[in-house]
């Protein structure tokens, strides 16, 4: 993928040669920790820079588009972290009841606040926000069928996308280095085509999706070889069905994905369904104030066997297998379009809680800034996240639209 964004790169000047728009946007973030660094190559204190234009250039009376995004972000300590990416570089026809995208894109599933279950198309972006909402570019051919009785997406996928980690001077991170050289089931390894369907449609107040995803399984088991330090990703062919509901009702709205996969072990089932609902104009003012909750289940659990783990057996990174979400939105409606969103994540088996705290307000037509903090807090120490027992942390993050 660096290859292919180094050549388009030097496509540039032939590219903005051609009618067409630019926009995009530059960010600079701060990240900074309460607690001391667990480990000894970590910092307290992180910087970053991150530009994101976008190139897009429409014709044929706007039923053909060219869209291209790259994306590069450089990093104060973490050398994982910094790197680049081609978000976008995708032509896109559209008929009367039929549609394809063709090049690099991003598709996103899900309709649930607390995890995107359904959503398997891209590999996550981890190293730029931990959340899991940033994605890698895909290779894809996708074709769309418009019909009365529902649309259908039809995906072919060529090659592969590594899931991104942080380095040893990233924060937060495992406390064992994961390697960068993962192992995969399929012979044919990142070059592996994967396919994938999906059908959507609205029956009035609810918004139904069913999907099926089959080829190398975005989220990676890991294995340790014994004596080597590291932990190796191993990128396995998954068969994944999912199902994703969301439905409104009055100030109610109601949300469901889960998902049964097959070929990581056992088979796997996940759940996350719940509701948001809006007290619209508080008090006769502006402010919207939503009251979130959520339910989490995975079959897989969250403890780690130390003993499997030295004798070299898979094991998964997962959290959220018996959690409860509770959240607040309040929504200002503003012409800042000033938001927050406070929420816990508690762990019913006694695994601990996870706060969280997002705001954003934008100045003028330009500029945005976003707040972030996250926190673990009675982590056991057989659970997957006790290495990030003291990661308390604040991320701040300045973004100039052009």
């Amino acid at each position: 993928m660096n290859r292919l964004l180094c050549t388009v790169l030097l496509l540039l000047p032939a590219i903005s040669a051609q009618a067409g728009e630019w926009r995009g946007l530059v960010t600079g973030e701060y990240r900074g920790f309460f607690e001391e660094p667990l480990y000894p190559a970590q910092h307290s204190n992180y910087g970053s820079l991150a530009i994101e234009p976008e190139y897009f250039h429409e014709w044929n009376e706007r039923d053909d588009l060219f869209t291209f995004k790259p994306y590069l972000l450089v990093d104060s300590h973490d050398a994982d972290r910094t790197h680049g990416d081609i978000r976008e570089l995708s032509w896109i026809h559209a008929a009367r009841d039929w549609e394809t995208n063709i090049g690099i894109s991003k598709v996103y599933w899900g309709v649930t606040e607390a995890a995107h279950l359904v959503d398997v198309i891209n590999q996550t972006d981890l190293v730029v926000n931990e959340d899991g909402e940033d994605k890698l570019g895909q290779p894809m051919a996708k074709l769309t069928l418009i019909r009365d009785w529902g649309v259908v997406d039809l995906f072919v996928l060529p090659g592969f996308r590594e899931r991104t980690f942080s380095s040893i001077e990233g924060r937060p991170r495992f406390a064992i280095p994961i390697s960068a050289d993962p192992v995969y089931e399929s012979g044919a390894k990142d070059l592996h085509t994967d396919f994938a369907a999906r059908f959507s449609h609205s029956y009035g107040a609810l918004d139904i999706g069913i999907s099926h995803f089959s080829g190398t399984g975005r989220e990676p088991r890991f294995f340790m070889v014994p004596g080597s330090g590291e932990i190796t990703p191993y990128y396995e062919i998954v068969h994944q069905t999912g199902l994703d509901l969301q439905a409104i009702s009055g100030g109610w709205l109601w949300k469901l994905e889960a998902v049964v996969r097959s070929g990581q072990g056992e088979r796997i089932e996940q759940f996350d369904g719940g509701y948001e609902y809006t007290f619209v104009g508080v008090h006769d003012s502006q402010v919207d104030v939503g009251i979130i909750t959520e339910y989490l289940y995975d079959s897989r659990g969250d403890d780690v066997d130390p003993v499997a783990v030295a004798a070299g057996q898979p094991f998964f990174i997962s959290a959220l297998q018996n959690d409860l979400v509770l959240g607040t939105r309040f929504t200002l409606n503003d012409a800042a379009s000033s938001e927050l969103l406070a929420s816990v994540i508690i762990d019913l088996d006694g695994g601990g809680e996870s706060y969280n705290l997002e705001a954003s307000r934008r100045f003028g037509d330009a500029w945005k800034l976003s707040i972030e903090a996250r926190g673990l807090s009675n982590i056991p120490n057989d659970n997957i996240y006790y290495s990030f027992r003291d990661d308390t942390r604040l991320r701040m993050e300045l973004a100039r639209y052009f």
